[in-house]
C-alpha cells in the first residue's frame, strides 16, 4: 500500500524505473512512447547523457547556495543564454522552480511595477476563459479552468475573464480569421474600459492555449492587436509560455511567430526538460528599471530559486537544442505529425478538429461533426482514451471540459524534440487504436 497521496486515490499507477529516448520503462519492463512529454516537459526525451553529465558535474562543485547570499556562475550563464535568445526588449530573468511559481512571480512583478511608479490604483488582472496558468492561488485565479477553480473559488482574488481565441468553436461563419481576432481585441478593450482604464495592471494569456482547451493557436493578427490595446491603456502584457514555449511550437518562444514582445513572460517545462524542476520569468528592461530605481528589490522569493543543479541541467538542455538543431526538427516533424493526424483522423466521424503548431498538437473529439456536439461528460471519454493508450504503451495527455470546463474532450500530443518520423507513425497508429476502442467502449 502506497504512503503517497497520489493524484487519484482510486488509481494504481505503474512504477517507472527507467527512461530511454522517447520511452519510459516500468517495473515489468513494459515500454511506453512518451508522446506527450509527460505534460509537454520532456523536450529531449529521457536519459540524455549530456544533461545527466552536466548535473553530476555541478553536484560535484556545488548543489545549492541561497540567493540572498550568493549568485552562481551557472545561473549567470543560463541567464545570459536566455536573454541572448529572448524577444527584443527582454533584459532580465528571474528563476523559480516551476510554471505556477513563474506565473505567481509575474503577477507580483506587475503589481510592484505600478507601485514603484506610484500608480497604486492599478489592481485588476484580465485573463481568458478556458485558460490554465498554474495551481497556486494567484495562478489559479487568473486561470480560466473552471474544474480546477471551482472548490477553491472562495480563496481566489477577483479576476475578469474574456473570451479565448478558440477559432474552431467561436469564429462566426461570416467572419474571417482576422475579423474574429479583431472582435476579441475589441472585447478586451471594452473590459479594460469597464474596469477603469487606469485600474488594470495586466492582461494574462497563453500564447498558444495549453491543456485546458487543447492547443488552441491564435488567429493571425490577434496578438498584435492585443499588444496595441495593452499599450493604449498602459496595461502590461503577461504571456504564459510555460507549456507552449522553449521550442515546443517550432521557435524558441511562441510569441516570435506573433511578432510581439510581452512585458513579462513565464517559462518552464521545456526550459529544463524535466531533468530538474525549474521555471523563470523573463522581463522587459522597463520592469527592471522600475525596481532598480525605486525600492531596489523585488519583494518576493523562494528558497530554491536559482538552484545550481536546476540551472546546470537547463543550461545543458538549451545547449543540446542549439547544437543538434532541434528546433529545425520540431518544425519538420511538426509538419509531418500534422499530415499523419490529418490522414488518420481527417475524416474520422468523431474528430472535429486537428490543431496546433510544431510538436504541440491536439485532436478535439465530438459526438457529431456537423453540429460539433460533444460527447456526454458522464462518459469521461478522455479518461477512457488515456487508459486504452497506456494499455498499448502510449502516453498522451487527454482532458475533459474542453469547451466550458464541463463539456468536450481532447487529446494533446507533445512528443520530445528528438522524435523521428517512424516514431510519429507509431504514435498516430496507437492513438487511433486507443480513440476507436474508447469510443466503442463508451457507446
Amino acid at each position: 500500500m502506497s504512503r503517497i497521496l497520489h493524484r487519484d486515490t482510486r488509481t494504481s499507477y505503474p512504477q517507472a524505473v527507467g527512461g530511454e529516448g522517447i520511452h519510459i520503462i516500468d517495473s515489468t519492463g513494459k515500454r511506453y512512447i512518451d508522446a506527450s512529454g509527460g505534460a509537454a516537459v520532456s523536450c529531449l526525451g529521457h536519459g540524455h547523457p549530456d544533461v545527466t553529465r552536466a548535473i553530476k558535474a555541478q553536484a560535484d562543485r556545488l548543489a545549492y547556495a541561497h540567493t540572498s547570499f550568493f549568485t552562481t556562475a551557472v545561473a549567470e550563464e543560463l541567464a545570459e543564454t536566455l536573454i541572448a535568445d529572448a524577444p527584443r526588449g527582454i533584459s532580465h530573468v528571474y528563476f523559480v522552480s516551476g510554471g505556477s511559481e513563474a506565473v505567481e512571480a509575474a503577477l507580483k512583478m506587475a503589481r510592484q511595477y505600478f507601485v514603484e511608479k506610484g500608480e497604486l490604483q492599478r489592481r485588476h488582472f484580465i485573463a481568458r476563459r478556458q485558460s490554465y496558468h498554474g495551481n497556486t492561488l494567484g495562478a489559479l485565479a487568473v486561470g480560466g479552468n473552471e474544474w480546477r477553480r471551482r472548490q477553491y473559488a472562495p480563496l481566489l482574488i477577483d479576476v475578469a475573464h474574456v473570451s479565448p481565441c478558440y477559432e474552431y468553436r467561436d469564429r462566426r461563419p461570416d467572419e474571417t480569421a482576422e475579423r474574429y481576432g479583431e472582435r476579441l481585441a475589441q472585447e478586451l478593450e471594452a473590459k479594460i474600459r469597464e474596469l477603469g482604464a487606469d485600474s488594470v495592471m495586466a492582461f494574462v494569456a497563453e500564447t498558444v492555449g495549453g491543456a485546458t482547451a487543447g492547443v488552441i493557436p491564435p488567429v493571425p493578427g490577434y496578438f498584435r492587436r492585443v499588444r496595441e490595446v495593452c499599450d493604449r491603456y498602459g496595461v502590461l502584457l503577461i504571456l504564459d509560455e510555460v507549456m507552449c514555449g522553449m521550442g515546443r511550437t517550432g521557435t524558441l518562444h511562441a510569441c516570435e511567430q506573433e511578432g510581439i514582445t510581452p512585458d513579462l513572460m513565464a517559462i518552464a517545462k521545456g526550459l529544463g526538460g524535466g531533468y530538474q524542476p525549474i521555471g523563470a520569468v523573463l522581463l522587459q528592461q522597463k520592469i527592471y528599471d522600475a525596481f532598480a530605481k525605486g525600492s531596489g528589490f523585488f519583494q518576493h522569493g523562494h528558497t530554491y530559486l536559482g538552484h545550481a543543479l536546476a540551472c546546470a541541467a537547463s543550461l545543458e538542455v538549451q545547449r543540446v537544442i542549439k547544437r543538434d538543431s532541434l528546433l529545425d526538427n520540431v518544425r519538420r516533424r511538426g509538419a509531418s505529425l500534422t499530415a499523419k493526424l490529418q490522414e488518420r483522423f481527417g475524416n474520422h466521424h468523431h474528430v472535429g478538429d486537428i490543431r496546433g503548431r510544431g510538436l504541440f498538437q491536439a485532436i478535439e473529439l465530438v459526438r457529431d461533426r456537423a453540429s460539433k456536439a460533444p460527447f456526454d461528460p458522464a462518459l469521461r471519454l478522455h479518461a477512457r482514451i488515456k487508459k486504452q493508450a497506456m494499455s498499448i504503451g502510449l502516453m498522451v495527455y487527454p482532458m475533459g471540459g474542453t469547451i466550458d470546463g464541463q463539456h468536450g474532450d481532447h487529446v494533446l500530443l507533445a512528443p520530445p524534440f528528438i522524435v523521428k518520423d517512424a516514431d510519429l507513425d507509431a504514435i498516430v497508429e496507437r492513438l487511433g487504436t486507443a480513440v476507436d476502442t474508447a469510443i466503442k467502449e463508451a457507446a
